[in-house]
Formats: C-alpha cells, structure tokens, sequence
C-alpha cells in the first residue's frame, strides 16, 4: 500500500516538471518575462529566469536564449498544402525573366523525362518578364509535340498548354467554355492554348495524382520547411475543382495516426463534398487539436491576373471579369452549411464578387451560427469604400495574404488604376473591427510569413520601391501583423483559448527569432530568421 502511495506521488511529481525551459529570453507577452516553461505539450509558467529554472529537473532541458526574441508559432492562414508541397515535380518558373528563359527551362526537364509524360511547370508571370507576354501553344508544341504540358501562372488561374495537353482534354474549336471558365480563341475560334480559372480543370483531371509514397515524401519535406519559418499550424485551403482535397485528408489522417503530423491543420472540404460531410455527421471543428475540419471552400470569381476577378467597372484594359458559380448557388450552399454546422470561406477577389458575397451573408445573418467558427472570405482584394465595414458588422473574418501586394501592385496600377487605392485595403478592415488573419496562398507567394509581414507594414519591394510604400495608408504595425498570423488566426477557427499566444496553459507551439523584431529598422523585417521552433512541446527545428 504504501509503494503504491509512494509511487503515485512521484508520478504525480514528474507531470508537475517541465520538459522544457526557455530562459535569458524576451517572452512576448504580458507581463513582461525572460523564461518560459513547457510541459506535455502545453505552456507551464512564464516569468523570470529565477523562478521558471527553479521548476527544472535533471530530465528538463534548459535553453539559453540570450537575450533573443519568443514568440507563438505562427498560423498561415491560406495555404494550399497539397499544392505547393507537390511542387518540387513541377518546373519552378517564378524567377524567368522572358518567354525564352521559360522555354530553355521546360526543354531542360522535357530531356530527362520519358515521351507522352507530363511536364508541368508553375509560377511565371507576365509582369516579370521583358516581353510582356507568355509562351504560345505553339512555342510549346515546337518544345515538345510528345509531351503534354501545362505552366501555370503564379495566381493559378491562368495556364497555358500546348496542343496535346488539349487533345488528351478533348478541347477542339467546338468545346464552348465550362461554367466559370475561359477558352481563349483566336480570331479563327481555334483555341490558343490559354485557359482560364474552371477551364484549367478540364486539363488537370487528365494528369495522374502523385502516388501516396511520393505524396507522404513531400509533405513531410514540407513541414521540415515551414518549421524553419516558425510556421506550426495552417488553414489548408482547396483548389478550384477540390479534386485533391480527398487525397491531402487521407495522407494527414496517416501520418497524424504515424505521429509525424507536425503541423496544427485546419482543412477545407470543397464545396461540392458537403452533402457527404453532412451526411456523415461531420461538420467545422471536428477533430483534435492536430487536424480539424475548418470550412467549406466555395469560388466566386477568378483572379486579377488572368482579368477574371468579377468587377463593377471595367478593367482599364477591358472586360469584367466572371462570376465562377451563380449567387443563387452560392447562397444555397451557405444555408445548408449554416444549417448544418459548417463555416464557409468564399473565395472573393473582385469589388463585384466581394459585393455580392456580403449580400448572401447578410441574407443569412439571421440563421445562428452553430460552431464559434466566423464564416471568412478569402482575399478580399478590393472592395468599394461602403463595403468595407461590412464584414466587421455581420462578423466576418477577412483572411488576407500581404505578398500579394507586392506581386500585385504594378498590376494593379496598371489595369485598375484610382481603384488601387481600396485593394488589399488593411488598415481600413482593421480600424472597422474586422477580424484579420494573415497568410500567404502558398504556393501562389512566397511561403516565407516574414517576408508576408515585410509586405503588411511596409508595402515596399525589398528593393525599397515605391520609396513611401504603395498606399502606404493601408499598412499595418508589426504587432499587428504577428497577431494577424498568431491570435487572429487562432480566433478565426475558434481556438483562441488553445492557440495563439504564450499564455500558461495554451498549447506550446514557441519559435525564437534572430531579432526583436518590434525594435528593427521594418525594411529588415523580410531577413528575419527563425533560430528555434518548439511543435506541441518538441524541438522541430533548431539553429543556435
């Protein structure tokens, strides 16, 4: 009997003592501290370095900071996991700088890769290069007519193929355009090669999946690099068909159930799947505190880039842009989802979308929410000045992505002109009351936060262009932008209490900076590296 006491207190006594302690540190948070203590994947204690190294034992493992900066693992907010950590298949073109240099690329990997097999490349940019313009379907068919290929342009709503890509897709001078989709012809009707936003998936539903091996390698290279950017949790968003949807769950359900899951994920179904969730009893914050069930992901409207974002007035260079669902659709599918337990992340870009989305949710602010998870649109590029406290007012997060500022701003000056002045509008959403969570539409930006939160408080290039920012009266502060990728995004899936800051008791995803980022010059904020990220209480990356 007295074993068993004995040895119920010293139990009892190990789960008191930490695994880890950070100290001689600067712990953002309130009141101030220099240490942190970590146990069973939750944060213990905070205080001063006397006090939280006292708590140690032979087994805890003590971290001397010196002096460097802590802070919660950040959240990006708008990702596409499966997408971007498939990419290494694909021919990297975000760096060309002319047709003919995307060429020489996509004749390098065409030699190494067998006939009647798919090249696909990603991420060039017409505003990138010399000439202005992309490659042809028929500079790609004189690259290879035995290879089918695609290269999308960095946003993804635009690619070009050459002519057995649309051969294997059945598209002929005959096809009409898809729902929501563009074929571009020339003056002949013949297609182009061009394809826009719903079209594309005609396309890619020809192209093979990656096998589950290959799948499982990338993600688990992809958590190994976002763990050297601080980033422990994403919201993983679905592509415009959610045709990979089914195959990112499966493969997370498997290394969550491997314990390799190193990321807090909050998945989206696609749009045309939530019959089945909802018949499967399924619905927005189902799961754990690793994998959880966030939104139903629903398109209404296409890009800036490929002049689909749906808009009031007229592109500078002509055109409207497109509706990708009819309203009528859409609002049927945020009833159901309301009336069924889910959240809805509409994909709005255009000020018409943005429109039309605020009065399908303000038709259905009536029916409550059944989870504490905020309906959200997602990118909210430009709204009209009326519509922008529209989203506080009927509680509506806006998850917006600061890299494209950058990528955007000469677009945008150039085919929407004084309307640039209401695009990527923060500060403004911000001072109304609306919720903000930052991320990066990985791999449309760059997946790099601190390079996201370089763009949200300086929007400047690092090159330093324009020299006071591009309507620099929209920036946010430092402390505004770690929030945007801490706590807000916590908030924005209703685990706030769980995630998000250092508070004792919430759960211990801590990075440690090289610099005290609140005290740099901002133009720096972009060199910004992670020395330390700390997963569910486990080191996951550490460079000091």
């Amino acid at each position: 009997m007295h074993y068993r006491i004995a040895f119920k207190k010293k139990i009892q006594r190990l789960q008191e003592m930490p695994n880890i302690i950070l100290f001689n540190g600067n712990i953002h948070i309130q009141p101030p501290a220099t240490a942190i203590a970590l146990r069973d994947g939750k944060i213990m204690a905070t205080g001063d370095d006397e006090t939280i190294r006292n708590l140690a034992k032979p087994y805890t493992e003590q971290i001397d900071l010196s002096g460097r900066l802590v802070l919660a693992g950040l959240t990006d907010s708008h990702f596409h996991f499966y997408n971007w950590s498939s990419k290494r298949r694909r021919v990297n073109l975000a760096d060309v700088t002319s047709s003919d240099e995307l060429l020489q690329k996509v004749s390098r990997r065409i030699k190494t890769t067998p006939p009647f097999q798919w090249i696909k490349g990603y991420g060039w940019n017409e505003t990138n290069l010399v000439d202005e313009h992309g490659p042809t379907e028929l500079d790609l068919d004189h690259v290879s007519p035995v290879h089918p290929i695609i290269l999308w342009r960095s946003d993804g709503h635009i690619a070009i193929v050459n002519s057995l890509a649309l051969s294997r897709a059945g598209i002929t001078a005959d096809s009409p355009d898809p729902p929501g989709g563009v074929i571009e012809r020339d003056e002949h009707g013949r297609p182009t090669g061009v394809i826009k936003d719903n079209a594309i998936n005609l396309i890619t539903a020809q192209i093979p999946p990656p096998s589950d091996v290959e799948l499982e390698d990338f993600m688990l290279l992809g958590m190994e690099t976002l763990h050297k950017f601080g980033i422990t949790g994403i919201h993983d968003q679905r592509i415009m068909n959610g045709a990979e949807g089914a195959h990112a769950l499966r493969m997370y359900h498997k290394l969550y159930r491997q314990g390799d899951l190193k990321l807090r994920v909050c998945t989206n179904i696609y749009q045309d799947y939530l019959p089945h969730a909802i018949a499967l009893g399924l619905h927005s914050g189902f799961g754990n505190d690793i994998l959880q069930f966030g939104f139903v992901k629903v398109f209404s409207d296409g890009s800036l880039g490929a002049r689909t974002a749906w808009m009031h007035e007229p592109y500078l260079d002509g055109g409207l842009g497109i509706s990708t669902m009819p309203m009528p659709e859409i609002a049927q599918v945020v009833r159901q989802a309301r009336q069924h337990g889910w959240a809805v992340s509409i994909h709005a870009v255009g000020d018409k979308a943005n429109h039309e989305i605020l009065n399908i949710f303000s038709e259905f602010d009536s029916i409550p929410r059944q989870v504490p998870i905020p309906d959200r649109i997602e990118h909210v590029q430009i709204l009209r000045p009326d519509d922008i406290p529209r989203l506080a007012q009927l509680g509506l997060t806006a998850s917006v992505q600061p890299p494209h500022v950058l990528d955007d701003m000469t677009l945008v000056d150039k085919v929407w002109g004084e309307r640039g002045k209401y695009t990527y509008p923060f500060r403004s959403l911000l001072n109304a009351g609306t919720l903000l969570a930052l991320g990066s539409d990985a791999p449309v930006a760059k997946e790099n936060p601190w390079f996201g939160i370089h763009a949200a408080v300086n929007r400047r290039k690092p090159s330093g262009y324009p020299e006071n920012g591009w309507h620099p009266e929209q920036n946010l502060s430092v402390k505004e932008s770690i929030e945007g990728y801490t706590l807000a995004a916590a908030k924005s899936i209703g685990q706030e209490k769980k995630q998000g800051s250092l508070d004792v008791g919430k759960l211990a995803d801590v990075i440690v900076v090289d610099r005290d980022i609140f005290n740099v010059d901002p133009m720096t904020l972009a060199d910004t590296q992670v020395l330390l990220t700390i997963f569910n209480g486990e080191v996951v990356y550490r460079d000091m």
